[in-house]
C-alpha cells in the first residue's frame, strides 16, 4: 500500500504532544507569546480595548489549541438544531486560507478561494446565511444588515477574537486535549489553559481529560457525488482502486475511518490543512476512485469532478443538547 509523504509541519505538531527537545527549544518563545496574550486580555479587562456587542446573541465555537478539533461539525450541528427549534440563525467566520480580505456573503456558487472551504461547506450543508471577514464583528453586522430576521449568530472559531462580545462559549477538544500544555510555538495552546468556558465538548474517541460532554463521530455509509447523489460505500469495495485524499488537520483519522468502513485503500494522500488542490494531479490517469472529505470536496470537485465526498456524521450526547437548551432559554428570553 502506497502511503503519502509526511505533511509539512507535521514534525512540529507531533512535538506538541510531548515535552521533548524541540518543545523545550521553543519554550522561551512561548513565554513571550504568553506575555502578549495576557497583556491583550488585560487591556480588554481594563477597558482600554472594548468588545462590541451585536444586537442578537452570539455563540462562539472554538478551541484553545492550534489545528482542527472538530469545530466545523459542531457549528453545523448547532445551526441545524437551532433551525429545527425555529430560531433563525446565521454563521460568521474568518474564512481561513482565502485569498480575499473582504467581508463577503457565502453563496452556493461562491469561489472557494474568496470565501474559504469551511464557510462554503457550512453554507452547502445547512443553507444558513454565512458571512466571512477577518473582523468577526464586521461579519456579524453585515449578516444582520442583509438578513434582519436572524435571531442568533454562531461564530465558527473566534475564542481568541475578543473584539466580538460573545454570550456563550463552546470549547471543542479532540483526543489530543491540550497536548504538552505549552503555548505556541512550543506547544499547541493559543492561550493559557485552563480558562473559563461555558460548555466543553470532546469530539475524540477518548477524551484527553475529564469534564464536559462527548460527541460521536463516524463516517456515513454513503459518499456524495458533486451533483448531490449518493453511492453506497459497500459498492466501492469491488470497483476501481481507491485513492483517499485529505487536506485537513488530521488526515490519518479520515483514512482510518475509511478503513474501518471496510474500504481497501490502495493509496492515501495527506495534504496540508486547507490546501487548495491547485496543483492536483493525483488521479491524472483516472485509474482510481478518489475519496475525500466534504471540506475538501468543495475545492476538489472543480478539478476532479468524479471525486466522492464521504460525509462525517456527528452527534453530541443528549446531555449536551439538554444543557444547551437551558442556555438558549436564557439567551432568547432577553
Amino acid at each position: 500500500m502506497a502511503e503519502a509523504a509526511p505533511v509539512p509541519g507535521r514534525r512540529l505538531t507531533d512535538a506538541w504532544q510531548g515535552r521533548g527537545w524541540m518543545a523545550w527549544l521553543l519554550w522561551p518563545l512561548s513565554l513571550l507569546y504568553g506575555l502578549l496574550v495576557r497583556l491583550r486580555k488585560a487591556l480588554y479587562s481594563a477597558g482600554w480595548l472594548t468588545s462590541e456587542r451585536l444586537p442578537v446573541p452570539v455563540i462562539v465555537v472554538g478551541n484553545v489549541v492550534a489545528g482542527g478539533a472538530g469545530k466545523t461539525p459542531v457549528v453545523m450541528a448547532l445551526v441545524q438544531h437551532l433551525r429545527a427549534r425555529g430560531v433563525p440563525v446565521g454563521v460568521i467566520s474568518r474564512g481561513y486560507g482565502r485569498r480575499s480580505q473582504e467581508c463577503l456573503e457565502v453563496f452556493a456558487d461562491s469561489a472557494i478561494e474568496d470565501v474559504g472551504d469551511e464557510p462554503a461547506l457550512i453554507r452547502r450543508r445547512t443553507s444558513a446565511p454565512v458571512f466571512v471577514a477577518p473582523n468577526r464583528t464586521q461579519a456579524g453586522r453585515a449578516l444582520l444588515d442583509q438578513h434582519p430576521r436572524i435571531k442568533m449568530i454562531v461564530c465558527d472559531d473566534g475564542l481568541q477574537h475578543l473584539q466580538l462580545h460573545r454570550d456563550l462559549e463552546i470549547g471543542v477538544f479532540d483526543d489530543r486535549g491540550v497536548g504538552n500544555g505549552f503555548l505556541l510555538p512550543a506547544g499547541p495552546l493559543r492561550e493559557p489553559w485552563p480558562r473559563p468556558l461555558d460548555m466543553l465538548l470532546h469530539t475524540g474517541r477518548q477524551p484527553a481529560f475529564t469534564g464536559g460532554f462527548r460527541a460521536s463521530r463516524h463516517l456515513a455509509s454513503h459518499a456524495l457525488r458533486a451533483d448531490g447523489s449518493r453511492v453506497a460505500l459497500a459498492d466501492l469495495v469491488a470497483g476501481k482502486p481507491l485513492l483517499a485524499v485529505a487536506a485537513i488537520a488530521n488526515p490519518e483519522a479520515f483514512f482510518a475511518m475509511l478503513r474501518a468502513r471496510g474500504l481497501p485503500l490502495a493509496r492515501t494522500m495527506a495534504l496540508p490543512d486547507h490546501a487548495d488542490f491547485s496543483g492536483w494531479a493525483g488521479n491524472a490517469d483516472g485509474a482510481c476512485t478518489v475519496l475525500c472529505t466534504e471540506k475538501d470536496a468543495v475545492k476538489l470537485w472543480a478539478r476532479e469532478p468524479d471525486a466522492l465526498a464521504v460525509p462525517l456524521e456527528f452527534e453530541p450526547e443528549p446531555a449536551f443538547w439538554q444543557a444547551l437548551e437551558m442556555r438558549l432559554e436564557q439567551l432568547l428570553a432577553h
